[in-house]
């Protein structure tokens, strides 16, 4: 298999710590190299994977090339423009089935925390199998341990016929629920998280955007005869409508299975899975870095540089950096992304 990890992300609900010249993916959050970096080393463990590569944006490509060991340099790839996940993954498509055209290809975002190695490596190895014995599009979903109101959910029904693999046909994809509606989903027993993990054949998937997004299929098509003539496709690229996998494709296909892992994932997508990830005080408080909180629950600080302290309040996070700081209600933390775009609009780009 031929691995593609996502890593144009620009990371806004991690403002301030994620910047648009550093997004998350390089960031350290949760240990001592990046996140791009451990889902590389992640990737270079499994045997079945032939060659990794990344795709990313254009301004990221030598910071990529300076700080993500273990990467072919060609196998750094840039979007002229980002375009959302599935124009990427259809890119990356063609440069696979230019090298091998019968090749399995995995999706892998850059951002992801994964423990348990080796139930990671079981899940990837039975998703290729399934891949290559069916033309099914194959995505890998996440026992739920709790009812999540910041994940997408898939539901599955019958098991696949390969009886030795943890294979089911997926009913729907559901996007991120309300409470009550996350609950009667992990009650029911027949959902599990939608990692954002998929593979499948190269010829498998072009059949199903050539069937459920013609108009990509056929930038594409133009795509793939500029590559070849190793001409530029900048003009045809700036055309195409973004569109993400997700709603552009794996909702409207039939034939998928899901493989259930039992892997300990986070997508890290919020700073509230940041303070999930990390140990909590006996007030539940997770500070990172120099600070305090005094009567006060649940909160998170990650202040490395400079003293921060709350006083009376509960629920809140505290990010500092040299130019900026954030404070928030946890229950509001998707709303970071906002920000950014208002600070964007008010010419703040200095600190974006």
């Amino acid at each position: 298999m031929y691995a593609v990890i996502l890593a144009g992300g620009s990371g806004t609900r991690f403002w301030p710590l994620s910047r648009s010249d550093r997004p998350k993916q390089l960031l350290s959050i949760v240990g001592d190299t990046s996140m791009l970096q451990m889902t590389v080393d992640r990737l270079k463990k499994i045997k079945k994977i032939k060659d990794i590569y990344i795709i990313t944006r254009a301004d990221l490509k030598k910071i990529i090339q300076k700080e993500i060991k273990g990467i072919k340099p060609k196998n750094i790839v840039t979007e002229p423009e980002g375009k959302n996940t599935a124009p990427a993954i259809a890119l990356m498509a063609l440069h696979i089935e230019k090298k091998d055209p019968d090749a399995v290809m995995g999706i892998f975002p850059a951002d992801h925390l994964i423990v348990g190695h080796q139930k990671f490596q079981k899940a990837v190895n039975h998703s290729i199998h399934l891949a290559r014995k069916t033309p099914s599009l194959i995505t890998i979903g996440i026992h739920p341990t709790f009812p999540s109101t910041a994940y997408g959910y898939i539901q599955f029904s019958e098991k696949s016929e390969e009886d030795h693999i943890d294979g089911y046909h997926v009913v729907t994809f559901a996007e991120k629920p309300h409470q009550d509606l996350a609950n009667r989903f992990v009650e029911s027993g027949d959902f599990v998280w939608n990692a954002g993990i998929f593979i499948w054949k190269v010829g498998t998937f072009f059949d199903g955007i050539k069937n459920h997004m013609p108009d990509l299929n056929e930038h594409m098509e133009l795509i793939r005869d500029r590559i070849k003539k190793k001409e530029s496709f900048d003009d045809i690229w700036s055309s195409i409508s973004p569109e993400s996998i997700d709603y552009g494709l794996l909702e409207k296909a039939k034939d998928i299975f899901v493989i259930k892992a039992e892997f300990d994932w986070n997508d890290l997508g919020s700073w509230n899975a940041v303070y999930d990830y990390f140990s909590k005080s006996k007030s539940t408080n997770v500070i990172r870095g120099d600070g305090v909180v005094q009567d006060g629950n649940n909160n998170l600080i990650l202040s490395k540089d400079k003293f921060t302290a709350i006083v009376g309040f509960d629920n809140i996070v505290v990010i500092n950096t040299d130019d900026a700081t954030l404070v928030v209600p946890k229950d509001q933390v998707e709303k970071v992304k906002d920000l950014v775009f208002w600070l964007k609009k008010h010419n703040h780009e200095d600190i974006v």
